[in-house]
């Protein structure tokens, strides 16, 4: 009977115990977030005042619109980019991950193993051949180096893509053989759209890795119109003073973007990542 009566009390005590931690990792992702957008709405002198206050009493919109009036250029060129490494990566992620999962050939096992190693090779390591190859073929100071690479080399996006291909029925390839589809129709039309959850996680990836790239613009890109947003951003700092404010403000509309796209995608990114959500 003791342990009856205890077990439910240590089991609320623990949730309690659960739920107070949880709180307190909430606040603290939250707090900086919040930091940010107060930050973007004050006067130049209130962000370090002390004692300091989270939001301003009265809210300095016109920081919003001189941002806005300064970023369109980047923030397009950044959406550009975003755009055509998403859609230009699943492209190729999900046709190469459907060869290593479903297709049979020689050396496939190995080729991929392969694919897999160069994962392995630190981005830093190649540099500056990969900077001196787009010299050579004229390539600096336009934004190819900023989606081709990303496109045509999608190590962890091939994996992912194999993984959840392999997870597929047998019996859903093999009922469209009997009605006679072909390769790529078995991919297109019966495969390909039980992976949405996969495709949105990777889409997710994509979309992050793209739009926060700082080095790549700074590298190979030189004229101030073909800069994407983070650029624009560090351009609101320099060696000897910083403007907080627009900073901040750049800060909360690139950020937006972002919290949109997790929030809409939020269930098929977890089913992505767990290999669940397999369509009956």
């Amino acid at each position: 009977m003791a342990d009856q009566r205890t077990n439910p009390t240590l089991a609320r005590v623990l949730d309690v115990i659960t739920y107070i931690v949880m709180i307190g990792l909430a606040i603290a992702f939250v707090l900086p977030l919040l930091w940010m957008i107060g930050a973007s709405l004050k006067e130049e002198g209130q962000v370090l005042a002390v004692p300091p206050t989270l939001f301003p009493s009265q809210p300095q919109w016109a920081n919003y619109v001189q941002v806005l009036e300064l970023i369109p250029v980047f923030f397009w060129n950044s959406v550009k980019l975003a755009f055509i490494n998403v859609f230009g990566l699943l492209i190729v992620a999900s046709l190469a991950g459907f060869a290593f999962g479903r297709l049979r050939f020689p050396g496939r096992d190995i080729l991929f193993l392969v694919v897999l190693a160069t994962a392995m090779i630190p981005g830093i390591a190649y540099l500056i051949p990969q900077y001196l190859i787009f010299r050579q073929i004229g390539w600096i100071d336009t934004q190819f180096p900023l989606w081709v690479p990303r496109v045509f080399t999608p190590v962890f996006a091939t994996f992912l893509m194999r993984q959840y291909f392999k997870t597929l029925p047998q019996e859903l390839e093999d009922a469209a053989r009997v009605d006679g589809a072909g390769t790529f129709t078995v991919f297109w039309r019966i495969m390909l759209p039980q992976t949405t959850p996969a495709l949105a996680a990777i889409s997710i990836f994509t979309f992050l890795d793209s739009w926060n790239d700082l080095f790549g613009p700074l590298i190979y890109i030189n004229s101030e119109n073909l800069q994407t947003l983070p650029v624009a951003l560090a351009q609101f700092q320099n060696e000897y003073f910083t403007q907080i404010t627009l900073l901040m403000a750049g800060a909360t509309i690139a950020v937006l973007p972002v919290i949109l796209v997790y929030i809409f995608a939020q269930k098929y990114f977890i089913q992505g990542i767990t290999m669940t959500g397999l369509k009956g």
